[in-house]
């Protein structure tokens, strides 16, 4: 069978007859070159499923669903609370966390935040792009942008690890599995000091130090995101 597997947004299930939208289908005929009767997988919160080509009629895929192949698993929520950066290394953070299991994804306006909007169709299409290709059953969501200070105000019942600078922590304690992790990653001039107040004010946050060294922005998110996934798995 194929390792092709596109995420389908609705509902699947065995003998289940349905269409791919246009990029889908011109992916699988004219990119992976896929023909009727060949085979290739969907997947969602529900699961994995193997799937076969009925028709491409109008260059649209119709296909019908098998069998499932996996079924779904339970996700560690993992959030993801950062300051938009530049273009390039934007799309490289996201695909990353992705990859490493960000299960949503918060961008914040601060201080010294330099790009103030996203793209977030663009957006959209990395992390399902980035799930389809990790082998994930699951896409992130992703929030509308906000404030820090309404991000804080707004989820209380948190893991907050904070990236900062100023601390001499360099170790995670405890972290209660019944709520949420969220790492906070700063702007590319950090946060200012009355935000990192706030911050440590928190309820239940813990400071970490990922370096000595400054790091880039995306360079700190992967960081942080690889102790957590280290920790809990």
């Amino acid at each position: 069978m194929s390792n092709i597997r596109l995420f389908y947004p609705e509902n699947l299930s065995i003998n289940l007859i349905g269409k791919l939208n246009k990029d889908q289908s011109k992916y699988l005929c004219s990119v992976m070159r896929l023909k009727i009767n060949q085979e290739f997988s969907l997947f969602n919160k529900s699961g994995e499923w193997k799937t076969k080509i009925l028709s491409t009629n109008e260059g649209i895929v119709e296909f019908k669903v098998q069998n499932q192949l996996r079924q779904p698993n339970s996700e560690r929520e993992i959030w993801l609370v950062f300051a938009p950066i530049k273009s390039n290394y934007f799309n490289f953070m996201i695909q990353k966390a992705t990859e490493i299991g960000v299960t949503k994804f918060i961008p914040i306006i601060t201080e010294r935040t330099i790009v103030r909007k996203i793209n977030e169709e663009r957006l959209y299409k990395i992390v399902t792009e980035a799930s389809e290709q990790s082998n994930r059953l699951t896409v992130p969501s992703i929030e509308k942008i906000q404030t820090l200070e309404k991000f804080l105000e707004n989820n209380k019942n948190l893991n907050l690890i904070f990236g900062d600078l100023n601390t001499e922590n360099k170790q995670i304690k405890l972290i209660d599995a019944s709520k949420p992790i969220c790492v906070l990653i700063g702007p590319e001039g950090d946060f200012s000091e009355n935000e990192r107040l706030k911050i440590l004010n928190f309820t239940n946050v813990q400071s970490i130090k990922l370096n000595n060294n400054i790091l880039r922005s995306e360079t700190a998110v992967i960081s942080s995101l690889s102790i957590i996934n280290y920790l809990i798995n």
